[in-house]
């Protein structure tokens, strides 16, 4: 039988447990999508290809043995590559980077998505050090988006949403600090998860601001999102970060639907008058949600700015070394916002820790009032690869900062975000589902809700 690349993951899971697929055929059809895509699409920067092919043998053998087989069986898998997979340097997409000895042991949410079944196809493209919204890198080329190859895709986890959207990889890594998983969804128009801060492990992952960094998955379905997010739960020690929380699966919870759910529209700072687009897909959201409350996030514009100081200070204290020894190895342009954060006056940074702060404690009190918030994601549609500036409510502003609009102030107090996609006639652009702490299980029901309506579903690229 023939390989849908488009099926859902967890669909092609269940045809190789049937034995009405083979997980080696299903390999080799991604692989050869990826051989003839990626070259357009610069999406994978490392294929894996014979580990892959040796893993989908393991699944094939167990399958006819008889022995059981994880939830993810032969499903293919791609990771940014700020993640560690065994065998290969971690560059984090620099150029410095490619240097380091390759790394001995897979990043601990491969390993978990490895043990359920699935087949690790490569590293993909990012941002450099992951300061990025715009997946334009300096060393590695620009990742081309799938709707539209003209256009971007978004970062700084740019192959995960291109990979994912252009159906190279069904589950793809990813990670977000100030909106890198969130902004590449919303362009390529698929889901995304941003879970809570400290809810899954970045144990053997290249960090850029440890206080902002989480990781979590890209899919083109809401139950594949939620399967790969419960198959990585749980602590680990290496990441200190990482809550003591046991795993609260979120997949057997996905169809209860959303009645009863208190659910609003942020406006104020989250206003998308005059982005058509933004607009236009937050307000068919909100009605198939049946939110009609809008409540403004008072404070959003400082926790934004509390995000800028922070991701600065930061990760320029963290590369400083490297921009000491080797500044011009750095794309130009990530060199300078760092080198800026290294002259941050200290008291600026503890200000911001302050506002961060504060700014929790408020989201908490809207909480207690509403179950989930709904914003914008992106301020536009996918802009063309080269655009410099863009325009915001009149105001032209500089594109590469001003993709995290309303992405930053949320992950400043790292709150659980599910990213739904919609595609009208033109590209796709997505809407952020906003929960408060620990409920990344509002969210997945809130985006599968949406998709089951026919409201946000990935649409396969038509150019492709």
């Amino acid at each position: 039988m023939s390989v849908d690349v488009f099926e859902p993951a967890h669909v092609l899971a269940q045809r190789i447990a049937k034995g009405e697929l083979s997980a080696q055929a299903v390999t080799e059809a991604f692989l050869a999508r990826i051989g003839a895509l990626n070259p357009g699409l610069n999406a994978f920067t490392d294929v894996t290809a014979e580990r892959a092919r040796r893993q989908a043998a393991r699944i094939d053998a167990d399958r006819a043995a008889g022995r059981p087989l994880g939830p993810l069986a032969g499903v293919p898998l791609s990771a940014k590559n700020l993640l560690d997979i065994a065998g290969l340097p971690t560059r984090a997409g620099s150029k410095i980077n490619r240097e380091r000895a390759p790394a001995g042991r897979d990043a601990v949410l491969i390993e978990r998505l490895e043990a359920a079944g699935a087949v690790l196809l490569g590293g993909l493209n990012m941002g450099e050090y992951a300061y990025d919204f715009t997946g334009e890198n300096a060393h590695d080329g620009a990742c081309r988006n799938p709707h539209d190859t003209a256009r971007m895709t978004g970062g700084s986890s740019s192959g995960s949403g291109a990979a994912t959207a252009a159906g190279l990889s069904p589950i793809s890594l990813g990670s977000d600090t100030n909106g890198s998983i969130r902004v590449p969804a919303s362009l390529c128009g698929i889901f995304g998860l941003k879970p809570t801060y400290g809810r899954l492990p970045r144990s053997r992952s290249f960090p850029f601001c440890d206080s902002l960094d989480h990781l979590g998955p890209f899919a083109r379905d809401v139950t594949d999102l939620a399967l790969a997010y419960d198959v990585m739960q749980g602590p680990d020690a290496e990441d200190p970060a990482c809550a003591q929380r046991p795993p609260e699966p979120t997949l057997p919870g996905l169809d209860q639907g959303v009645e009863g759910l208190r659910i609003a529209v942020a406006g104020g700072y989250f206003s998308t008058d005059g982005m058509k687009e933004a607009d236009a897909a937050l307000s068919q959201v909100a009605r198939a949600l049946g939110a009609t409350q809008v409540i403004d996030l008072e404070g959003a514009a400082i926790a934004r700015a509390a995000a800028f100081l922070i991701t600065n200070a930061e990760s320029s204290g963290f590369h400083l070394p490297r921009l000491k020894a080797r500044a011009h190895d750095f794309d130009p342009e990530t060199r300078d916002r760092f080198l800026a954060g290294a002259l941050l006056p200290a008291g600026w940074y503890v200000q911001a820790q302050r506002a961060r702060r504060w700014f929790h404690d408020e989201m908490m009190r809207y909480f207690s009032a509403v179950d989930l918030i709904l914003a914008p994601a992106t301020p536009c549609t996918a802009p063309l690869i080269g655009q410099k500036t863009l325009e915001v409510r009149g105001e032209v502003l500089p594109l590469r900062p001003s993709l995290g609009l309303f992405t930053q102030p949320i992950s400043c107090i790292g709150l659980p975000v599910a990213l739904v996609p919609v595609t009208g006639a033109g590209l796709p652009i997505g809407v952020q589902i906003i929960a408060a702490p620990w409920r990344e299980d509002l969210c997945l029901r809130a985006a599968y809700a949406l998709q089951s309506r026919g409201v946000c579903v990935a649409a396969p690229p038509a150019r492709l």
